[in-house]
């Protein structure tokens, strides 16, 4: 249905939510020209901020399209595997993206704590691995959801989505028969993930911060400590509106139903968008690369 209550304005409404996802995919493609294009860039953290720019990629493009479609032209007519796909890649890849931030946090506690060793921990090999189990888990974690209301629930009490996207609640509402089992197995695929994972950030970071504390002067702790400042601020930007929608979805009973799906747009649409600029702004090797492009362009011309 796009935006249940404002359909109104869904003309209005493709134009930010259009220019935001041009964004996104301007801004992650150039993320991924600059690494694979500059040896330099060819480290531990860049090989994982390109797995991100993949996934907001892969995030983005699953929704924005189709909620285009519908603003543009009222499309918003989905079949039922096309459905069940589109809900299996948003909370596939949403897992997945936490599981790199997890996986940016130990090379952070490793370059930091145990710098010495960074270069044999961390080897391109095990940077992949890491990013392949953080595929997986996502594989294996959200697999059975499609699979378990295609099984179980095949008869439904509506066909309509009052919502922008298949997202999983959104569409357990709508079935027939106890589907107490997909929201107990969906609730704690939520705990496991965005709890332990933060929970497991968390006390990475804790660590690095005493191994900053215990530098010898200022200067070093602030130039330390400004190397992690991206991982962070990347961190902040997904976890914190998934973790708004998320309270406002079960506990915001007195907000309006449209506030609740642009929220559930909004989170899915924020990371791609803020990663790129956040950590081009904030690292120095990114931004010159990118200065150079933007030079050799202009010469071109």
């Amino acid at each position: 249905m796009g935006i249940p209550g404002l359909e109104s304005l869904h003309i209005w409404l493709s134009i930010p939510f259009g220019s935001m996802y041009l964004v996104a995919v301007v801004g992650n493609v150039t993320i991924l020209a600059a690494v694979s294009i500059e040896r330099s860039l060819h480290q531990p953290m860049y090989f994982f901020l390109c797995m991100l720019a993949v996934i907001d990629l892969v995030l983005s493009t699953s929704t924005m399209p189709k909620l285009l479609g519908i603003f543009w032209f009222g499309a918003g007519d989905i079949g039922l595997d096309a459905c069940l796909g589109q809900m299996f890649l948003i909370h596939c890849f949403a897992t997945v993206e936490s599981g790199i931030f997890l996986a940016m946090a130990f090379d952070r506690y490793v370059a930091i704590c145990n710098p010495l060793h960074h270069t044999t921990v961390l080897t391109h090999a095990v940077v992949g691995r890491l990013g392949l189990a953080a595929l997986l888990r996502g594989v294996l974690y959200i697999g059975p959801l499609p699979l378990m209301i295609r099984m179980r629930l095949p008869l439904y009490k509506s066909h309509i989505i009052s919502h922008s996207y298949c997202e999983h609640m959104a569409v357990i509402t709508l079935t027939c028969g106890d589907s107490r089992v997909n929201n107990v197995y969906g609730l704690s695929i939520g705990f496991l993930v965005l709890v332990l994972d933060s929970m497991a950030i968390a006390i990475s970071y804790v660590m690095i911060f005493r191994a900053v504390m215990g530098m010898a002067t200022p200067e070093a702790r602030v130039k330390t400590l400004g190397t992690c400042s991206s991982h962070v601020c990347a961190i902040l930007i997904f976890y914190v509106p998934i973790a708004v929608s998320s309270l406002i979805h079960r506990f915001g009973h007195h907000v309006p139903p449209p506030i609740h799906t642009l929220l559930a747009n909004f989170y899915l649409l924020v990371p791609p968008i803020l990663n790129p600029i956040v950590y081009a702004v904030r690292t120095k090797q990114i931004r010159k690369r990118l200065l150079q492009i933007l030079k050799i362009q202009a010469k071109i011309r």
